[in-house]
């Protein structure tokens, strides 16, 4: 047993002593590379020069990749109209997400929320109602006196709702947008932009797609049947494919839309402001939705099948490294040229340790042809610790201790 123990150190030390020797002697081992961010290929939006929309501002957005397929005065300030309960949605469902309300709560009904004109639904002050009937009363008939008593309901009151809406518009970067209000009535610097409200629409889309189910209702009732609901959104009735999101109206905004639309695994958003008449609204929302499911088209990008799931690691505390592709399922393209997409990877045959989590150590490429699209990183998945005198003498001295059992 004795010369058997002994044998193994030796052997051991061996081992212990050339790792340590070639650890000396290696380069600088892998730095975290700064972040490689996708390079989004470049779209050049459609305008009046191709076609015009009866509207003061309008835009036409691809819900996934945020892409510009349209534009006309798209960051011209102007109300918006009841288009601004996308954002008071938008915070709501945040918080109901973060469990902080229940769609089964019931909210109460201020003398302010009653007071409130335009559409409504007759709140009465000292009412309750659920949330998910006020949701239904917001989505479908866009009902203003709803829409105050949730944001009272979730933010506490009115003024400390309309702060978060506008600490949340700045974070999502729209820089036209400023809320007085949480449900659209015209009021002195409450505007927006067709840009921001694609934005916040956008966020409200895929981040909580919940708000799909209620924007889809045609008809509804409240009150055990007394209040009768039917949606405003007259598109509902009139495209195929169509999702949402919110109408509004109002005396200094005109007729405005935001819709949303999916067709085929495109999604898009197609907002519409200061409109002169219901027809015209929906005709010119009819217009930008057909005239991007008719020029573009979502391509599912995959990886070929070859694609390696790790990476060999060197003088590493493990052999290999898991790897993550950021690559995204889908990529929007122009209708017809999905065929000539090609997918490459550039990978090192190995790297060095020690490696942290997240470090960009190779790019795949989408191209179209010889022309790049974009670029997204491979990263690795889980940190690797380089080889030490400590971490080995622990595997002597594990091993040691096995040899003497």
């Amino acid at each position: 047993m004795k010369k058997r123990t002994v044998t193994i150190l030796l052997c051991l030390a061996l081992v212990l002593f050339s790792v340590l020797r070639a650890y000396a002697e290696a380069e600088t081992p892998l730095e975290k590379a700064a972040p490689q961010t996708g390079q989004v290929a470049e779209f050049t939006p459609a305008g009046v020069e191709e076609f015009d929309v009866p509207c003061a501002a309008a835009i036409l957005m691809d819900e996934d990749s945020g892409t510009v397929l349209y534009e006309k005065n798209a960051d011209e300030q102007r109300p918006i109209a009841s288009i601004t309960k996308v954002m008071t949605l938008l915070l709501t469902f945040e918080a109901l997400e973060a469990g902080k309300i229940s769609l089964e709560d019931y909210v109460p009904v201020s003398e302010h929320a009653y007071s409130m004109g335009g559409s409504q639904i007759w709140l009465e002050p000292g009412e309750q109602m659920t949330l998910n009937d006020m949701l239904k009363a917001i989505c479908v008939s866009s009902a203003n006196d709803a829409a105050v008593a949730v944001a009272e309901f979730v933010g506490g009151s009115e003024p400390a709702f309309v702060q978060l809406m506008n600490e949340t518009a700045a974070q999502l970067g729209m820089t036209a947008t400023h809320f007085e209000n949480a449900c659209g009535l015209d009021q002195e610097g409450h505007l927006s932009s067709a840009r921001d409200v694609a934005v916040m629409s956008r966020e409200m889309l895929l981040n909580h797609t919940e708000v799909r189910d209620y924007c889809s209702i045609w008809t509804d009732t409240l009150r055990d049947g007394a209040t009768q609901l039917v949606n405003t959104n007259k598109l509902l009735k009139s495209y195929s494919g169509i999702t949402g999101l919110k109408t509004g109206t109002t005396s200094k905004a005109g007729v405005c839309i935001s819709a949303s639309a999916e067709r085929n695994g495109l999604r898009l958003i197609a907002v519409v402001l200061g409109a002169a008449s219901g027809k015209e609204r929906f005709a010119a929302a009819t217009s930008l939705l057909d005239y991007g499911f008719a020029n573009y088209e979502n391509i599912t990008a995959e990886l070929p099948a070859d694609a390696p799931q790790t990476l060999p690691v060197k003088r590493g505390t493990s052999e290999t490294v898991p790897l993550q592709y950021d690559a995204p399922q889908k990529f929007l393209m122009p209708k017809g040229q999905g065929e000539a997409l090609d997918v490459t990877i550039e990978l090192p045959q190995e790297i060095e340790a020690p490696v942290t989590a997240g470090t960009p150590v190779g790019t795949v490429h989408l191209r179209n042809g010889k022309a790049e699209l974009q670029t997204f990183s491979i990263t690795v998945s889980q940190d690797v610790e380089a080889l030490s005198f400590g971490y080995c003498f622990g595997l002597l001295a594990q091993s040691l201790a096995l040899c003497d059992t």
